[in-house]
């Protein structure tokens, strides 16, 4: 594959109307090289996003194409060097390992079974036991030696870390940053556990009910948003411009703005915190209150 691209994945205003929910004129790139987190709550949008990539369902009108290539016009040469991997297995119950690299070596013209095995032996899954039997950890970890036994240049992954223990997570983020070693390889990640798209993102995309809010470098977001904590009274003086939303209680207020320096300089009596993803991502679908408390639905 000719790997003359600047971004793994351009998405050009895709639209995507259901009954009750609109995929609203999305963009975003996932440079070459690096980690996108993908986040949102649940209903955002992520999955529809990633089903749309795949062709699974069909946009309305926009863009896209994955290394350098139309998702849809150069769709089979696409899908010979990425792997998507969900939250589910998409393998059936009946097989097991030796199965399964058995159907792969036909489906990828760089299939690798030694590779595969490999991973089998440093994930200490078994290769005769049938996937029926598998934990979640071990189906999801199975998809994951799958992904990386074809010498794809893009992982999507949906949810794929969602209902594993920090151990089992922890060791997939590692696996995950050992890929992207080769500058080649690229990583689109969604998934609404923010503490995991912060430890290893080079990239954030937040999406909220259909909608694009943010997307750019981690470092860049965090650096440019901060968490106010004030009194009532200096709650008052606030120009509600200066400030995503807020969450207020009986002793006070916080405040996520997407501002800080500004805000250091206009409020120099009030302290402006360091946040995280987790907190910009609940401040941000808590916009449109602009101010609620610790019970709000």
């Amino acid at each position: 594959m000719n790997a003359d691209y600047t971004n793994a994945i351009e998405i050009k205003n895709i639209s995507k109307k259901y009954d009750g929910f609109t995929l609203d004129n999305v963009s975003f790139h996932v440079p070459k090289g690096s980690i996108m987190g993908f986040i949102g709550q649940n209903g955002a949008g992520k999955t529809t996003t990633i089903n749309a990539l795949l062709n699974i369902v069909s946009i309305d009108s926009g863009e896209i194409s994955m290394l350098g290539k139309d998702h849809i016009k150069e769709e089979q040469e696409v899908k010979r060097h990425i792997s998507a991997i969900f939250d589910t297995l998409p393998f059936h119950d009946i097989f097991n390992a030796k199965d399964l690299s058995f159907i792969l070596r036909d489906v990828f013209e760089e299939w690798n079974e030694q590779t595969f095995y490999d991973y089998l032996d440093r994930f200490q899954l078994p290769k005769n036991k049938k996937f029926g039997q598998f934990s979640k950890g071990m189906k999801m970890k199975l998809q994951i030696a799958a992904a990386l036994s074809h010498n794809a240049k893009l992982l999507i992954m949906d949810e794929a870390t969602t209902g594993l223990d920090p151990v089992v997570r922890n060791e997939i983020l590692d696996i995950f940053l050992e890929y992207l070693q080769d500058e080649e390889n690229s990583i689109l990640m969604s998934s609404h556990i923010t503490s995991d798209i912060e430890k290893i993102s080079d990239c954030v995309t937040f999406i909220d009910r259909g909608k694009i809010l943010l997307s750019g470098y981690k470092d860049d977001i965090l650096e440019q948003h901060g968490m106010m904590k004030c009194t009532k009274a200096e709650f008052k003086d606030v120009n509600p411009a200066d400030y995503i939303s807020a969450r207020v209680n009986d002793f006070g207020a916080e405040l996520l703005t997407a501002n800080r320096e500004t805000c250091k300089k206009a409020y120099s009596g009030i302290t402006i915190e360091p946040t995280t993803l987790e907190e910009i991502m609940l401040y941000y679908v808590h916009r449109d209150k602009k101010e609620w408390s610790i019970c709000a639905d």
